[in-house]
């Protein structure tokens, strides 16, 4: 366990001490005390939040004030950084899921939750009352990271995959940072555009398009967080000029990549989720 201080932040965090044994998915746990104002930054992988324990958490944005609890967020959601999450005395285990694996992990496609947060127990039933019920009941977080990843696996291995072209394509995104043409992708593949593109969306949850901004977004600001100036982000990242990059984080965000670098939920990153090689929670490494 970690403690994890920024600003006003201080948050414990916990990683787990092996890999999992479903490529595409990486966790890590959460203790929260008091959680004030965190803005949801979006992100390329599908979010699984397991809570546990006595305290709770809330979203506020557009829709509504909404309860958390183990709940599952699709590619991207928070985006234009109108949503924010509160709470006290939060417990959790946090899991990114690739969108390779979402849908055979969640057993729905991730277009039934894109740009929303679907209660887990809608999709799970009583599996999901089972597993906030484990996690609650055993004190070590090595142990939760093992009941969540056997979960996990189980639920893996009876899930059905996704096409290979469009696993393929996904990782011609992922693997170069979202650097890639996409009006070449389906050429590559063998399909025509109008296959891959709805074959794409159903089975990731959101366009190439889409998914090439998103994955060289999440590049791009962390290395903002980093330290990097936003003039050689846009130029290394794949942006025409500075303005690009200003306009894509203002878009995903709603603020400017000077106050986007200062965002907790982005600087714990290299604590709780510390190999980075590849993004998005892609097959090929983990984030």
């Amino acid at each position: 366990m970690q403690t994890f201080v920024h600003g006003a932040a201080v948050w414990d965090v916990a990683c787990p001490q092996r890999p999992s044994r479903v490529a595409g998915v990486t966790m890590a746990g959460f203790g929260v005390r008091s959680l004030d104002a965190l803005r949801m930054v979006p992100h390329p992988a599908v979010t699984l939040l397991l809570e546990f324990g006595a305290g709770s958490s809330v979203l506020d944005h557009a829709a509504g004030r909404q309860q958390l609890g183990c709940v599952v967020a699709g590619p991207g959601f928070g985006s234009g950084g109108a949503v924010w999450a509160r709470g006290e005395n939060v417990e959790c285990v946090q899991v990114r899921l690739s969108p390779m694996i979402a849908r055979a992990v969640l057993g729905a496609s991730p277009t039934d939750f894109d740009g929303a947060v679907v209660v887990l127990d809608d999709l799970w039933g009583r599996e999901a009352a089972r597993i906030r019920e484990q996690l609650s009941d055993v004190s070590s977080w090595q142990d939760r990271f093992a009941l969540t990843d056997a979960l996990l696996a189980r639920r893996h291995e009876a899930g059905a995959p996704i096409d290979p072209e469009v696993a393929w394509a996904w990782r011609r995104i992922a693997g170069s940072r979202g650097r890639v043409r996409i009006e070449g992708l389906a050429a590559e593949v063998g399909w025509s555009r109008k296959r891959l593109w709805s074959r794409f969306r159903s089975q990731l949850g959101l366009p190439p398009k889409r998914a090439v901004k998103l994955v060289r977004f999440d590049h791009a600001v962390h290395r903002l967080v980093a330290g990097e100036s936003a003039a050689r982000v846009a130029a290394d990242a794949g942006y025409v000029d500075q303005s690009h990059l200003h306009r894509d984080v203002m878009a995903f965000t709603g603020v400017t990549p000077v106050t986007v670098a200062g965002e907790s939920f982005l600087a714990v990153d290299d604590m709780a989720w510390p190999s980075r090689e590849t993004p998005a929670g892609s097959v090929a490494g983990r984030r």
